[in-house]
């Protein structure tokens, strides 16, 4: 005999009591269910939940639940109740492929990881993020090439610091590393404020301390 396949069927919606309604997601998943002759395990409702949120109550469960081999398909109404995000919705069917569990949503036409044109349309959604990161890499990369180009700072802002007490300090003979951990900043901060300002390497006859310049 053919083991009956396990489903788990999630339903959210965001708000409560603005005419959003899970029983209407349900209904609909449990009429797919019957048709394609699959257990309804149980449900997994996450009401007044934001999709935006990774981790929530339901969800956790049916993840837990999938990863203990308790249930062989996910069907959802539609992917936006899933994940918000083509990133979470993609870990979230990577999991699920590794656990062995599909992943269908009846309201979108060819996501349904049990046929081969379902999971290639995942790979496809994979495949367009994976272009729209690449993509927004290169944006900012090139972004950052005009702005230093223009002579604008980028990366971390400066650490502005009197440099007198550290002049006052490298002259009594500390070095470096000792000035740099009284003024609480790193000693490559440090030599780097001095250069810009003109003060770095020290004068001859200014006597430095060989050992913690070293260091």
């Amino acid at each position: 005999m053919t083991k009956p396949v396990r489903a788990a069927l999630y339903a959210r919606v965001s708000t409560t009591g603005h005419g959003q309604d899970v029983g209407l997601q349900l209904d609909e998943l449990r009429q797919v269910a019957a048709q394609r002759g699959w257990t309804v395990a149980r449900d997994y409702v996450d009401a007044g939940v934001s999709g935006a949120k990774t981790s929530r109550p339901a969800l956790d469960r049916l993840l837990a639940d999938a990863r203990e081999g308790r249930v062989d398909v996910v069907a959802i109404w539609k992917l936006d109740r899933l994940a918000r995000s083509v990133s979470h919705l993609l870990e979230l069917a990577d999991s699920l492929n590794a656990w062995g569990v599909g992943l269908v949503s009846v309201r979108d036409a060819h996501v349904d990881t049990t046929t081969p044109a379902g999971r290639f349309t995942l790979q496809i959604l994979g495949a367009v993020a994976e272009l729209e990161r690449s993509l927004i890499r290169e944006r900012v990369v090139a972004g950052v090439r005009r702005a230093q180009a223009a002579g604008k700072h980028c990366g971390r802002p400066k650490v502005e610091m009197d440099l007198r007490p550290a002049l006052a300090m490298l002259d009594q003979g500390h070095g470096l590393k000792t000035t740099a951990k009284a003024l609480g900043v790193s000693r490559a901060t440090l030599r780097r404020r001095l250069e810009e300002g003109g003060a770095w390497p020290r004068p001859e006859g200014v006597q430095k301390s060989a050992a913690d310049e070293a260091a």
